[in-house]
């Protein structure tokens, strides 16, 4: 049997899959960029920067840096990602 498509067979591309079918945004992150350990290493930062320094002017931006990139990795990153795989 011949395995090319005929001329009223489309050819079908078995390797593609539509967007809406992807996996979901953290099963394709390593370990060290799942949510907990984003979440603990920035706990861990802001801690460990008020238990060993005692100093709010440096515990206070540190603590604000951490905000923005669990934001920014937290949720904007996966919610892009959302809206692009359902735009497609």
């Amino acid at each position: 049997m011949n395995s090319t498509p005929s001329a009223d067979q489309p050819e079908q591309k078995s390797l593609e899959q539509p967007l809406s079918a992807q996996p979901p945004f953290w099963s394709m992150k390593p370990w060290w960029c799942q949510p907990w350990s984003i979440l603990s290493t920035g706990m861990l930062m802001v801690g460990g920067s008020w238990a060993l320094l005692h100093r709010l002017w440096i515990s206070l931006p540190l603590s604000l840096g951490v905000l923005a990139w669990w934001l920014l990795f937290l949720v904007l990153v996966p919610a892009a990602y959302r809206s692009a795989a359902d735009q497609a």
